[in-house]
C-alpha cells in the first residue's frame, strides 16, 4: 500500500438543511408546511462553522435555495469564514419529482438566490438524494449547460465501471463536469458507502475509521466526506409520527457525531471542492460587505504577480476532431487565468494532413492574443514546442497537449511554482499525488519503465520525464540544441536542462486517455529512441561528451556546412 502523504487532501462537504427537510420525513412533512416548524438550521450552521474554525478546516457547504432566500445573512457568514457555497437545489426534492425543464429552472432559481446572498459564483451541485449513474446521468448535460463545474450526487454500485467509484470527469457537449461520488468500500458482494453522515452513525465507527484509513492508503483519489448540520443537533425536535426505521435512521447516535467529525478532520487534510479543483476566483464583485464588520474577498492568493504576461504553446498534428473541445476548454482556462495573468496563445500546426490548420484559423484566427504558425514539413511535438518558445515574447512559456489529456486548468496551480530560481515546472501523473485514468496498462508500463531509466541517468530524480504539460523559463530553453524533434525531444529538453544544472519542479497531475483522435507515437520506434537518448545523455553526464550545436540543425543545413568546410580546406 502507498504511504499517506501529509499534503494529500480529501473533500469535506457540509449539507445545510433542517431536520424537517430530510428525506426520512418527506412522506410526513409537505414543503408548504415548512414555515410552521421551528427552524434550527442557523444555530446548527454556526455551530458547524465554529467547529471547522477550531480544526482549521475549509469545506463546501451545499445549501438549499430556500434557506438562502430565508436567511441570506447566514450565507454571507459561511463565505466570510472562508468556505465555498454550492447548490443543494431550491427545495429538498427528488429528481423523480422533476422534469428536465423543472430541474433546469430549479438550478437557476437556486443560483440566483445563493449568488445574490454570497456574492460568489455557484459552480457545484448536490442533489437532494443519492443518484444512480444508470438512470440519472442525464443531469450532467443540464449542469454543463448551466455553467456548473462539478457535481457530488452519485452513489456508485458494484455494476458501475470501476472509475465511477472515484473522482472523475464527465465530458458532455465539449464541456467538463467533475464528479465527486460518495466514497464506498468494495465488499466483494457489493459497495458499502463510507462517506460519512448516516453511515458514520449507523455502522460502528471502529469499522468506518478503518475504512477511511484504508481508502487514504490505497487510493490517490480524494475521500469524499459529508455530514448534515442537523447531525450536530442532539436536542432537535423528534418527529414521532415517523416509522421506527426512519426514526432510527435520523436520530441514532447524534450525540457521537461531533467527536466522529473531530477525530476524522484532525487525522486527515480536507478542503472544499472548488479549492481542490483550483477554482478560486468565484467572487461576482470584487468585494461586498458581510453582516459582520469584516469585508469578504475571495481571490487567487497563489499568484504573486497580477496580470503577468505568459505564453501558452499548443502543438497540433492532425487534431481537427479535438479542436472544438479544446476551444471550449481554453475559453474557461483564459477566464481563470485572466485574474492574475495576461495569456497569449501560440498554436503550432506541424504540417497536419487533415484540416487542422483551417480549423485553427476558424476557431482562433480572429483573436488578438493568438498566433498560429505552420511548419513547412512535419517535424514532431518537441519541434513544435521549440518553435513556439522561439516565437514567444514572454519569459514564462507553457506547453500543453492539444487533446487535453492533462487538465489545462492546472496551469493556474502550476504557474506560481515557476519562481525566480526555477527553470521548469513539469506535470507528473506518476507523482505520489498524481494519477492516471483509463490509460492502457501497457502504455503505463512502458512510460514508467522509461522514467525508471531516466532516474538512473539524470541528476533530477523525478517520477515523470516525458510529459508535454509544462511551464518553461524561456531564457533557459530558447537556444537549447535538440537532436530529437518528436516525443523523444520532450525528454531530451528536460535531460539537457538537468545536466546543465537547471532547477526543475514536479507538479502532481492526472493523465487521462485522449478523447479524440489517436496517439501519434510509434511505440517500437519510441522505445529504441529512448534507449539511444539515454545513451547520449549518459555520455554527457559521465564522460562530458556533448554534441555540437549543429546536430540540432536540419539535415540540409548540415550538408551545406560540410561542403563549405571542404571548400575552405581546398582554398588552404
Amino acid at each position: 500500500m502507498n504511504q499517506v502523504s501529509p499534503n494529500k487532501k480529501h473533500l469535506l462537504t457540509v449539507l445545510v438543511e433542517d431536520y424537517f427537510h430530510v428525506g426520512a420525513f418527506e412522506n410526513l412533512i409537505q414543503q408548504r408546511n415548512w414555515s410552521r416548524f421551528e427552524t434550527r438550521y442557523e444555530q446548527n450552521t454556526l455551530k458547524t462553522l465554529d467547529l471547522l474554525d477550531s480544526l482549521d478546516t475549509k469545506a463546501t457547504f451545499f445549501v438549499l435555495g430556500w434557506i438562502g432566500e430565508q436567511n441570506p445573512r447566514l450565507i454571507r457568514e459561511i463565505v466570510s469564514r472562508g468556505h465555498e457555497v454550492a447548490s443543494r437545489g431550491f427545495y429538498h426534492r427528488s429528481l423523480k419529482n422533476l422534469t428536465a425543464d423543472e430541474f433546469r429552472e430549479d438550478l437557476r432559481r437556486t443560483n440566483r438566490v445563493l449568488e445574490d446572498a454570497a456574492g460568489q459564483e455557484i459552480v457545484g451541485y448536490r442533489a437532494a438524494e443519492k443518484l444512480n449513474y444508470e438512470k440519472d446521468s442525464w443531469i450532467f448535460d443540464i449542469l454543463a449547460e448551466e455553467g456548473f463545474f462539478y457535481d457530488a450526487s452519485f452513489l456508485p454500485v458494484k455494476s458501475d465501471e470501476k472509475q465511477k467509484r472515484f473522482a472523475h470527469q464527465i465530458h458532455t457537449n465539449g464541456k467538463i463536469i467533475h464528479e465527486f461520488p460518495y466514497s464506498t468500500r468494495n465488499l466483494g458482494i457489493g459497495l458499502l458507502p463510507i462517506a460519512g453522515g448516516n453511515y458514520f452513525r449507523q455502522i460502528p465507527f471502529t469499522l468506518m475509521r478503518h475504512a477511511v484509513k484504508d481508502w487514504t492508503e490505497r487510493y490517490e483519489e480524494p475521500f469524499v466526506m459529508y455530514f448534515h448540520v442537523w447531525e450536530l443537533d442532539v436536542e432537535q425536535p423528534r418527529i414521532n409520527a415517523a416509522s421506527v426505521y426512519n426514526r432510527v435512521r435520523h436520530y441514532r447516535k447524534l450525540d457521537k457525531m461531533e467527536w466522529i467529525i473531530k477525530e476524522t478532520l484532525q487525522k486527515y487534510n480536507f478542503s472544499g471542492a472548488a479549492d481542490f479543483l483550483g477554482i478560486e476566483n468565484l467572487v461576482s464583485s470584487s468585494e461586498f460587505q458581510s453582516s459582520s464588520p469584516a469585508t469578504i474577498t475571495i481571490a487567487n492568493r497563489k499568484s504573486q504577480i497580477a496580470n503577468e504576461a505568459i505564453t501558452i504553446i499548443i502543438p497540433c498534428y492532425n487534431e481537427e476532431a479535438a479542436l472544438p473541445y479544446l476551444s471550449n476548454t481554453l475559453r474557461s482556462l483564459e477566464s481563470e487565468l485572466s485574474e492574475n495573468y495576461s495569456p497569449e496563445f501560440i498554436f503550432v500546426d506541424d504540417k497536419s494532413k487533415d484540416a487542422t490548420f483551417d480549423k485553427l484559423n476558424e476557431l482562433f484566427g480572429k483573436k488578438k492574443n493568438v498566433k498560429i504558425i505552420q511548419h513547412d514539413t512535419n517535424q514532431g511535438v518537441a519541434a513544435g514546442i521549440m518553435t513556439g518558445i522561439k516565437a514567444a515574447e514572454t519569459d514564462i512559456v507553457c506547453s500543453m497537449d492539444c487533446d487535453c489529456t492533462y487538465d489545462p486548468h492546472e496551469l493556474v496551480n502550476m504557474l506560481p511554482l515557476l519562481t525566480e530560481k526555477v527553470d521548469l515546472v513539469t506535470a507528473s501523473p506518476y507523482h505520489r499525488d498524481g494519477g492516471v485514468r483509463n490509460v492502457p496498462e501497457w502504455r503505463l508500463f512502458l512510460s514508467k519503465g522509461a522514467s525508471w531509466l531516466y532516474r538512473r541517468t539524470l541528476k533530477a530524480k523525478l517520477a515523470t520525464y516525458t510529459s508535454c504539460f509544462r511551464i518553461y523559463r524561456r531564457s533557459s530553453f530558447v537556444d537549447m540544441p535538440l537532436q530529437e524533434k518528436g516525443f523523444l525531444g520532450v525528454a531530451e529538453m528536460l535531460g539537457r536542462l538537468d545536466l546543465k544544472g537547471g532547477k526543475i519542479i514536479e507538479f502532481p497531475a492526472v493523465l487521462e486517455v485522449r478523447l479524440f483522435g489517436f496517439s501519434k507515437m510509434k511505440t517500437a520506434r519510441t522505445i529504441f529512441g529512448h534507449l539511444k537518448l539515454l545513451s547520449r545523455l549518459s555520455k554527457i553526464r559521465f564522460f562530458g561528451k556533448s554534441e555540437s550545436i549543429q546536430t540540432s540543425l536540419p539535415k540540409e543545413i548540415l550538408e551545406i556546412s560540410k561542403e563549405d568546410k571542404l571548400a575552405a580546406d581546398k582554398r588552404r
